[in-house]
């Protein structure tokens, strides 16, 4: 925490300008030696000044440039900070950030910006992680959740939940530690009613990760199906391009194709798969072995029967290995008859649910982006609903933080004594401050931060 640090803070690649970033006691006084000011004068706080970056060994201009130094502690860090913006380039950005090195700062490590700013307590550490998942986000609602988590949404809750336990944890502990006082004797039923409410808030939480993750990372969703049944038409019209080759040939997919689409805001990955079936090309063989695994790991499945048929060996035996994963079933090609009876499936698959498309004219797309919105929300979460678990760590904790509880309450039951009571709760007390980093060990601090990238 003695070192300044410096780090380049764009993405590296060409670009109209990159950031050189400084934090740390001594960032005013480096720029001092590497920056050059058109107007001779001391950087003033907060204010952009145009210059040259200058290697004064070589008496050398590097770049033209615009430099800003920023007193802390009303920074990102609640350091003193500088930028400098150079021009897009890397040789530039590189020779800009070696002399900074040379002058006195060491290489920032990845998300050591943002670890400052929680060691200066400027931020907690689940708002310190929804700075990462704000840079990753990849729709427009996992940014709105990243930025609620960010001003404090999540750790707000949190708090009030601790809140809600310190107050009950003190009544248990004045009760033990003074039971002759004239104080009101805390009653197993009182300390039930209590624990149940608090329990119930961290079960609500714990129920919005499901969706929370899929926000967050995708949801992996695999299409499946025998050749030629309409998996490379259904890529291509949720893509809403050509992106996957149609032909009339089976087999023509021998790979699987991967693409990331945006549904009603849900970031989904969505995987093409060959058709699956018994084959003697080698290569094709490859690709089935690829679908298989791809199976195997999917959040959802999309299986595509050919309505216009009854169901084949290759379709029964694709039945046969779905088990209890989440599935969509499409009887496609409706418009050229309806063979296939519904009850077959649901006697297999009683928990799917079945659309008739027609895809090449895009009949039945619709209602599929509609039932794969409603299985990701469960009808639990309101899409404008920004209290979302995001972080299995958060879920994890939280999870940890509940089974607690339940262990309390179950003493409870069985009028076991306080004391016992209450190493439970002050469990789930500290559990709950590791979401926030209230009680939390220096491991799992570098451990958060080494997912950041260098410069944040």
């Amino acid at each position: 925490m003695e070192d300044t640090i410096a780090a380049i803070a764009t993405a590296y690649g060409e670009g109209g300008i990159g950031i050189i970033r400084l934090s740390g006691e001594k960032a005013r006084e480096i720029l001092g030696q590497i920056f050059e000011a058109e107007l001779p004068g001391d950087p003033i706080n907060r204010r952009l000044t145009y210059g040259h970056i200058v290697d004064r060994s070589k008496d050398e201009i590097i770049d033209e440039a615009l430099a800003v130094y920023m007193r802390g502690p009303g920074t990102y860090t609640r350091e003193d900070v500088v930028e400098v913006n150079c021009h897009g380039s890397m040789i530039s950005l590189r020779k800009t950030l070696e002399l900074a090195l040379k002058s006195g700062a060491r290489m920032a490590e990845p998300g050591e910006f943002t670890k400052r700013a929680f060691l200066n307590g400027r931020i907690d550490l689940s708002q310190a992680e929804a700075v990462i998942d704000m840079v990753r986000a990849r729709t427009n609602k996992g940014f709105e959740v990243s930025v609620a988590q960010l001003s404090g949404s999540l750790s707000g809750k949190v708090k009030l939940i601790r809140d809600e336990l310190l107050a009950v944890l003190a009544h248990v502990i004045v009760n033990l530690d003074y039971p002759d006082a004239d104080i009101e004797e805390l009653s197993y039923q009182e300390l039930n009613r209590s624990l149940n409410a608090i329990l119930l808030e961290i079960r609500d939480l714990v129920e919005t990760a499901e969706t929370g993750m899929i926000i967050k990372e995708g949801l992996k969703t695999v299409i499946i199906g025998k050749p030629n049944v309409g998996k490379s038409s259904l890529m291509n019209a949720l893509l809403k391009e050509a992106r996957a080759i149609v032909t009339e040939i089976p087999g023509t997919t021998r790979d699987t194709i991967e693409e990331i689409i945006s549904l009603k805001n849900i970031p989904i990955r969505l995987i093409d798969t060959a058709g699956i079936r018994e084959t003697e090309d080698f290569i094709e063989k490859i690709g089935i072995a690829k679908s298989k695994e791809s199976f195997n790991e999917a959040d959802l499945i999309i299986l595509i029967l050919n309505a216009s048929e009854e169901l084949s060996e290759e379709d029964v035996s694709i039945l046969s290995h779905i088990g209890e994963k989440k599935t969509i079933v499409l009887f496609n090609k409706i418009d050229l008859g309806l063979k296939l009876q519904k009850r077959h499936i649901m006697e297999q698959l009683p928990q799917a649910k079945v659309i008739e498309t027609a895809i090449t004219k895009n009949q039945g797309i619709e209602e599929l982006e509609n039932a794969i919105f409603n299985m990701v929300y469960g009808g639990r979460v309101k899409q404008e609903d920004s209290m979302l678990i995001t972080n299995l760590r958060h879920k994890d904790l939280l999870e940890k933080a509940g089974s607690c509880l339940k262990d309390a309450l179950e003493m409870i039951d069985m009028k076991e004594a306080l004391d016992f009571i209450e190493v439970d709760i002050k469990r789930c007390w500290e559990l709950l401050g590791e979401i926030i980093g209230e009680s939390v060990n220096e491991d799992i601090i570098d451990q958060v931060f080494s997912r950041f990238c260098l410069g944040k």
